[in-house]
């Protein structure tokens, strides 16, 4: 057996940068709730009391779209939790400096084109590669690694949300070591949770005791229940490893918008193209293409044509179609990749409105996914997660149903008879 060991990470809504990330995504929701085609590309950095927002804007002027910023900004921060003075970072007195501004004419040339005041199909809203990416190793068809690290970071707020654990605060960080044999997960190896704290636990004051009740919690109700059978008695753990965790969120760092893009797809299993995703409309294909190529990438291992795939495109700005498409099985496919490649350009119309089409984006979703990864999830907002392409990507393959499971199945070392 060849042993090997991958480690992955992810963030609590209340870190500096995915408040970040948040406050980004809620102003363009904002924006796509009165047009739907509405061209936004917002950043923003937090640190002590105070929030700075900027950023390009194009709205159709027939709608008269208003979007009150400051309003939006401050419920944002609210929501995540920080609505005391106690905790550093509060909505109400946080001081907010906002620059948004008109889309560059030169930008905007590219994605709505047109010829002889003829609208044609939109552009690509910037040059750039995307990466999507699925693995078998798990019902979601993600890696375990983020998998678990995201499941732990949303567990953490939901027992604070619910006051279950009254003494947590929003900002928190997890992170899991997975121990794979032959390619396999068979067991977590380490688990890291640092986690944001009331000073006062049960009445205590002294640090050392303060950590020990955290320290507990965190593995009977944080741990053990998202963790469960991948953890054994070789686990190993660290919990708030150096002692205290009072100060965080922007009053212990500061925050910026897409600083976690590894957090936000695969933890580092699958490449990252580069390009961050908050803040961005989907003409932006650095967001809507690399939730295409998740879409993709998913559909492909659902259908049994491979146990892990990763799927890139690129674009040019202003361009319709891709410059390029790419699948990589790393060995896994059933058929070749070639032909998987040219079932995915005959299944999947890759054009900057076909994505914005099939996955419905042009829609106030985007909030949802500023925290706890863009991918895995079963909210049905994420029309990414769908596998309703699988029997289109058979058939293009020309594969029947039967063969493709019996295929699958003796990929996977199982025994096929007939």
């Amino acid at each position: 057996m060849v042993s090997h060991f991958f480690t992955s990470e992810s963030v609590t809504e209340g870190h500096p940068d995915k408040l970040c990330d948040r406050i980004s995504d809620a102003i363009l929701d904002a924006y796509l709730a009165q047009d739907p085609n509405a061209h936004c590309a917002i950043e923003a950095l937090a640190t002590t009391g105070i929030v700075v927002v900027a950023g390009e804007l194009k709205t159709d002027p027939c709608k008269r779209v208003l979007v009150d910023a400051d309003k939006v900004i401050r419920q944002a921060v609210k929501d995540i939790g920080y609505d005391r003075p106690e905790y550093g970072f509060d909505s109400e007195y946080i001081s907010v400096l906002s620059s948004l501004h008109d889309q560059s004419l030169d930008i905007n040339m590219g994605v709505c084109r047109e010829k002889k005041g003829k609208k044609l199909a939109t552009g690509a809203g910037d040059q750039g590669l995307m990466f999507g990416y699925a693995t078998d190793e798990t019902p979601e068809l993600m890696p375990l690694p983020i998998l678990m690290a995201q499941k732990l970071a949303m567990q953490l707020a939901k027992l604070r949300k619910e006051g279950t654990l009254p003494w947590l605060r929003p900002d928190g960080k997890t992170q899991v070591t997975v121990e794979y044999e032959d390619g396999v997960p068979k067991r977590i190896d380490t688990v890291v949770v640092s986690t944001q704290h009331a000073p006062v636990i049960n009445g205590e004051t002294d640090d050392e005791k303060v950590h020990a009740i955290i320290e507990k919690a965190i593995k009977e109700k944080v741990i053990k229940p998202i963790c469960g059978r991948w953890v054994d008695s070789k686990t190993k753990y660290h919990i708030n490893p150096t002692g205290r965790f009072v100060i965080g969120g922007p009053s212990g760092d500061s925050g910026l918008t897409g600083r976690k893009i590894i957090v936000d797809t695969y933890g580092g299993m699958g490449r990252h193209g580069g390009g961050a995703f908050s803040g961005k409309d989907p003409t932006k294909v650095d967001r809507s293409a690399a939730y295409m190529c998740r879409y993709i990438a998913k559909n492909i291992v659902a259908a049994g044509l491979a146990k892990q795939v990763e799927v890139q495109v690129a674009y040019a700005i202003g361009v319709v179609h891709p410059v390029s498409v790419m699948v990589d099985t790393k060995g896994t496919a059933v058929v070749s990749e070639d032909k998987i490649a040219k079932a995915v350009t005959q299944v999947f119309d890759l054009t900057p409105d076909g994505i914005m089409e099939s996955l419905n984006l042009r829609r106030p979703i985007y909030q949802l996914t500023s925290a706890y990864g863009h991918f895995g999830r079963s909210e049905p907002e994420f029309t990414w997660e769908r596998v309703d392409k699988v029997e289109e990507l058979k058939k293009a393959c020309g594969l029947k149903v039967a063969k493709a499971t019996k295929m699958r199945a003796k990929s996977n070392g199982v025994k096929v008879s007939g």
